[in-house]
């Protein structure tokens, strides 16, 4: 199985002036064509060779481990976000956040603060347990909650590469611009499923 870049759901001019042209097409074309394509010379004549992104972050270890979980990170990440985003969520995923965290701006201020507090380089996610229950979960690297088994709802990259050309070392304000584009709709289809999203 040869693993793909994906193409980005929106254009890369879409989420301007939140995250510009520049940061987008440096971003999903270099740095996560990148991940793909080490993924790929990676795994050929391995045991993950023919293997779905999904099951290669969550049994691969090593370089296997990072290229496939940033690929798919990334793949995932783009979908959180939207040139129609930010607002509130509604409904079921409304609720549940009300109900594990008090309330939305209880949740936003804690992924806030995991974001702005994160050492070097990651992610920080809301992620689903088994038995339903929602939290915020900081990764470091290439981390991601599919490794503890957990679903991802939600995600944040924080790796600079994701904010360095349009806001230099200011991460709050691409943390505020995250909260602008952020994608509720994506993120109730993720609290609904019964697997975790296909990242192809």
């Amino acid at each position: 199985m040869t693993h793909q870049l994906p193409d980005l759901p929106y254009a890369y001019d879409a989420l301007a002036p939140h995250i510009s042209s520049e940061t987008l097409s440096l971003h999903h074309d270099k740095h996560h064509g990148t991940y793909v394509n080490k993924l790929n010379a990676l795994i050929e004549t391995t045991e993950f060779a023919d293997k779905a992104l999904t099951e290669i972050v969550r049994s691969a270890s090593g370089g296997i481990f990072n290229n496939g979980a940033q690929a798919w990170n990334h793949a995932f990440f783009w979908h959180c976000l939207s040139p129609n985003g930010g607002g509130n969520p509604t409904g079921e995923l409304a609720s549940a956040i009300e109900r594990d965290f008090g309330s939305v701006d209880a949740l936003r201020d804690e992924i806030s603060n995991a974001l702005m507090t994160l050492f070097g380089s990651g992610w920080v996610w809301l992620a689903r347990d088994s038995d339903g229950k929602l939290s915020v979960e900081t990764r470091s690297n290439a981390g991601n909650p599919l490794t503890d088994d957990k679903t991802p709802i939600l995600t944040c990259d924080m790796w600079e590469h994701a904010y360095y050309v349009d806001y230099r070392n200011e991460k709050k304000r691409y943390v505020d611009a995250f909260w602008e584009l952020v994608n509720w709709d994506f993120a109730a289809e993720n609290l609904r499923r019964d697997r975790p999203f296909d990242v192809g």
